[in-house]
């Protein structure tokens, strides 16, 4: 099997480099989410609004888990394209799959993250 070319192997290290940025971000996001729900709960203890601060919390901390395996597979990946860029061989057709499954699940991600931060703020909006 030939190898990746160095101009697909450089831009999907490029994008790999990309999507841990991303999650860096998302990460202080998801903190400053967590910090503001703090924030509304010394406020307002009212039984209704604590079952669901307790859910949006349990959002939060699982999202922080799986930005955690993302990370762990966008590494582990990187050090693949990266033994490609240093002509080691390597099997193209599961890079290639690792990679487009990436794809996806950093796509389902932001789509996910960005659906429940839009949740949250529109819920503390509406009990201000």
């Amino acid at each position: 099997m030939p190898a990746i070319k160095y101009s697909i192997a450089d831009q999907f290290l490029h994008e790999n480099l990309t999507w841990e940025r991303e999650l860096d971000f998302f990460m202080q996001e998801n903190a400053f989410l967590k910090t503001r729900l703090s924030k509304v709960l010394d406020n307002n203890m009212d039984k209704n609004f604590l079952e669901l601060a307790e859910q949006f919390q349990s959002n939060f901390i699982l999202k922080d888990e799986h930005m955690k395996f993302l990370i762990e597979d966008i590494k582990a990946l990187q050090k693949k394209l990266m033994n490609c860029l240093e002509g080691v061989l390597s099997d193209d057709k599961k890079i290639l799959q690792q990679q487009e499954k990436l794809h996806s699940e950093m796509d389902y991600f932001e789509k996910n993250f960005a659906s429940l931060k839009n949740e949250f703020n529109q819920y503390l909006a509406s009990i201000v």
